[in-house]
């Protein structure tokens, strides 16, 4: 796998854009994830690349002790089931809904992620309500102890904190690593996700626990269904 595929970070300019590229395909991407940046589409930019590439100067990540459970939330949990990997290409058409506001997934996402989900790099996390309707989920590129989720949905009218749900199930997935290296990071820190615990770190520290995460052992992926509430514990 190539590393470092846009040069030593050292060269990288002091802002979240740091390169934009015409070629765009899972082994770039898995190498884009291993170097600290990630793949977003410039659909608005005046740039004529086909794809940019970004390492925030700031980085949101969410520790996996700092999780926000509110009462609610618990309460929310118990309606419903989680899964993973069930319904990977649903979960993603949701998360790629054109409706939603600030949408960046387009088809050249869908087609790479895709593939990733085929090839055991991109895995999601499924939320269910009672009557098996999908209300909730995530997905993100799994990479040794590295989790970087990319977007997650709710169901506004049958997934009330259904996404967080799914976010509960994926930071349990996580914490049941051995080693206890896992890095999740969620790119940007956003008020939501502040609210759920998330915090920022430079770019130079995630890009120094990042490479702690690439040497441990690869996350393994249980698949199991479970109940909402599993090991949810409210903190607040």
């Amino acid at each position: 796998m190539r590393t470092q595929v846009f040069g030593p970070p050292e060269s990288w300019p002091s802002q979240d854009l740091i390169a934009f590229s015409d070629e765009f395909d899972l082994p770039m991407t898995l190498a884009a994830y291993c170097s600290g940046a990630f793949p977003m589409p410039l659909h608005e930019a005046s740039f004529e690349a086909r794809m940019g590439w970004w390492s925030p100067m700031r980085r949101g990540v969410i520790e996996l002790g700092d999780l926000r459970v509110t009462r609610s939330l618990v309460k929310s949990a118990r309606r419903y089931t989680t899964t993973i990997d069930v319904a990977f290409d649903e979960v993603l058409t949701r998360c790629a809904d054109s409706n939603r506001p600030f949408g960046w997934i387009d088809d050249d996402i869908r087609e790479v992620f895709t593939q990733g989900n085929r090839e055991g790099v991109v895995h999601s996390v499924e939320t269910w309500d009672a009557q098996g309707r999908l209300v909730g989920g995530l997905y993100g590129v799994s990479l040794w102890g590295l989790f970087a989720g990319e977007s997650m949905f709710h169901d506004a009218v049958f997934g009330k904190d259904a996404s967080k749900v799914a976010l509960v199930r994926l930071i349990n997935e996580l914490r049941d690593r051995p080693d206890g290296t896992a890095l999740l990071d969620v790119q940007w820190l956003t008020p939501h996700l502040a609210s759920l615990g998330a915090s920022e770190i430079s770019r130079d520290d995630y890009l120094e626990r990042l490479q702690l995460a690439l040497a441990a052992p690869q996350t393994v992926w249980s698949g199991r269904r479970l109940p909402g509430d599993w090991q949810l514990e409210r903190t607040a």
